[in-house]
């Protein structure tokens, strides 16, 4: 059995960590002073959930090309353009207003709420489906309530989208 291509970086921590990055490269986190024997041993005995995840962010580099320039601009133009009917138009529904919306470049969320109520974006959202960029929408004017992921945020969530879950699914393909 051989063990998977991995980058190994050493440092004060204390526990051992695998990633699978978003260019689908393997990095071990390892205490300073672990014995590489322990290192492989860890990295064996994950390697099933290394090639599993490894195929997803395959997959998704595959389902989501890096956009080119003008992909990019155009779906920056669409964020500015839709994100904010649809904030407003949830946002009465839900009872809820942000104190403010901002369009960013952000690579590893599609949406954020700030303490201060306000919303941040990604237009990489553009590039998926109408249904995925009303739940992110929801979701973040969910926050405005309910600051965590608890039961009652979903429940709020619920009740206005009765499949966020599928709508979610969408995110993540």
């Amino acid at each position: 059995m051989s063990l998977p291509e991995y980058e190994l970086v050493r440092s004060g921590r204390k526990t051992l960590a695998v990633e699978i990055t978003g260019d689908c490269r393997v990095v071990v986190r390892a205490p300073a002073r672990l014995s590489r024997e322990r290192i492989e041993r860890f990295v064996a005995e994950h390697e099933a959930w290394i090639e599993k995840h490894l195929e997803v962010q395959r997959r998704r580099k595959e389902n989501h090309p890096l956009p080119t320039e003008a992909e990019r601009e155009a779906y920056i133009k669409k964020a500015r353009d839709i994100l904010p009917g649809k904030v407003e138009r949830f946002g009465r529904i839900m009872g809820v207003s942000p104190t403010g919306i901002t369009i960013t470049g952000a690579e590893k969320r599609f949406g954020s709420c700030s303490a201060k109520n306000r919303i941040c974006f990604s237009w990489r959202l553009m590039a998926y489906p109408e249904e995925a960029i009303d739940y992110v929408v929801v979701h973040e004017l969910a926050h405005i309530r309910h600051k965590d992921h608890s039961k009652r945020f979903y429940a709020f969530v619920e009740e206005v989208l009765p499949d966020w879950r599928e709508r979610r699914r969408l995110l993540r393909e």
